[in-house]
């Protein structure tokens, strides 16, 4: 598990300085919040709290990045269809 969540981060931000993703695409983003969640499962089941504060955070964070651009691509085909 943890070395799935290493994977996940280390390609995405890999991908991401090679200019293969861009750090706001939804691939990228996925790729952080899934290895960043899978961490922080692993941060909590061997108690350490500073590791799961940051990895609840960035996961947070890309979530939320992604519901944002999910809601701009809703709203930009309803101002398309319009």
């Amino acid at each position: 598990m943890a070395y799935l969540g290493m994977t996940s981060i280390l390609l995405a931000f890999l991908l991401e300085t090679r200019n293969v993703l861009h750090s706001k695409q939804p691939l990228y983003l996925f790729l952080m919040a899934f290895g960043s969640g899978l961490l922080g499962i692993r941060a909590y089941l061997i108690s350490e709290w500073a590791f799961l504060v940051l990895e609840v955070v960035w996961c947070g964070a890309a979530i939320a990045a992604l519901m944002a651009l999910r809601k701009s691509g809703s709203e930009d085909e309803v101002h398309a269809s319009s």
